[in-house]
């Protein structure tokens, strides 16, 4: 007689929450993973003058004038300073008029991003220096540890008065 000739199965693998776990996977690495955020500088626009507001009259001695030419040379009142000496020379502005002076920085086009940004953080590093002076002298503790408040009173007492000047076709 004739055999029946079985054809042998082969077993497959059930695979229908494959897509599921991988979704599920996919969503658990991004939730727990950080991403890194780059930080820009920290300014705030100041508001528009009201109507009936005048423009304010500034001291041409309390302004002090931070240039970079296209060579990264750094001039602070037309004198060449070093990143140091600049900090020195706003910390001393600032401590002297805190409300009355101006920071007026000027870019040449050409200059590069890291000469740029290594004299805006001496500046506000300057500032920070004052309000934590500030903070020791008034409240006892560092300036991150104060409360809002706090906070708002020092800043207030050492505001950054930083205007940046923009050349055409250049960046601040």
């Amino acid at each position: 007689m004739f055999r029946k000739r079985y054809r042998q199965q082969i077993p497959e693998l059930n695979t229908t929450s494959t897509a599921d776990i991988s979704f599920m996977l996919l969503i658990f690495f991004l939730v727990t993973s950080s991403m890194d955020t780059d930080k820009g500088l920290m300014r705030q626009m100041a508001p528009p003058p009201q109507e009936h507001e005048q423009p304010m009259d500034i001291n041409k001695s309390l302004v002090m004038r931070v240039t970079l030419d296209a060579k990264d040379q750094l001039t602070c009142d037309d004198k060449a300073v070093t990143l140091d000496e600049l900090g020195e020379a706003v910390t001393a502005l600032a401590s002297v008029n805190r409300t009355g002076h101006v920071i007026s920085v000027q870019a040449d086009a050409n200059t590069s991003y890291e000469a740029y940004f290594k004299m805006q953080n001496t500046i506000v590093s300057a500032y920070q220096a004052l309000r934590e002076q500030y903070a020791q002298q008034h409240y006892g503790k560092h300036y991150q540890r104060c409360t809002s408040e706090e906070r708002q009173t020092i800043n207030d007492y050492y505001p950054q008065r930083i205007s940046e000047n923009m050349e055409e076709g250049g960046r601040p």
